[in-house]
């Protein structure tokens, strides 16, 4: 029992103070911020003044021209790091997962589209492309043979043959 259980004014009154702290620390980062704004804006764009003469117009023109060149350029060279790190965790995140081994697929929908449709989903408008599977069939024409129209003749002729006994007899040499 050496854990006294606190009171709820006592647990009201220190959340209380720790908010306060919490809520000053905030104004101070964003005044901190602030500050950090101030100077860097200081320090890389310097006041405006407007010239009075033509040529020093110009001079400031080809001034600003550069240096917007140049942030272009970092800005640049920002994005272009930001999309490789971002493809770098891309792929470490697959490999984690690989790791892991616990990749799970997902539910697919079943999507009822004919195969024109789907197609034309995957090539776009400007293809078209028709699925006729049964244009593309070659024709095969079926060829009677006349061996088989003797072989089936009459019919009342093959029972009469195979009748009685002696019909037993020739069905299983026929078959032998």
């Amino acid at each position: 029992m050496s854990e006294k259980k606190m009171t709820s004014s006592r647990r009201h009154h220190l959340k209380s103070l720790m908010l306060q702290i919490a809520a000053n620390m905030l104004v101070a980062e964003a005044a901190e911020a602030e500050a950090e704004k101030a100077n860097y804006m200081a320090e890389n764009c310097p006041a405006l003044s407007m010239p009075d003469s033509m040529q020093e117009l110009q001079d400031l023109c080809k001034k600003l021209h550069q240096s917007i060149d140049k942030v272009d350029e970092e800005r640049y060279d920002m994005e272009s790091k930001v999309n490789k790190t971002d493809k770098e965790i891309d792929e470490l995140k697959l490999k984690v997962v690989d790791l892991k081994g616990k990749f799970q697929k997902p539910v697919l929908k079943k999507v009822r589209m004919s195969a024109d449709a789907m197609l034309q989903a995957l090539l776009g408008s400007k293809h078209k492309v028709n699925m006729d599977l049964r244009a593309n069939l070659k024709q095969v024409k079926k060829e009677v043979k006349e061996e088989e129209k003797e072989a089936v003749g009459d019919w009342r002729k093959s029972i009469e043959d195979k009748a009685g006994m002696g019909g037993r007899k020739k069905m299983f040499e026929a078959d032998a």
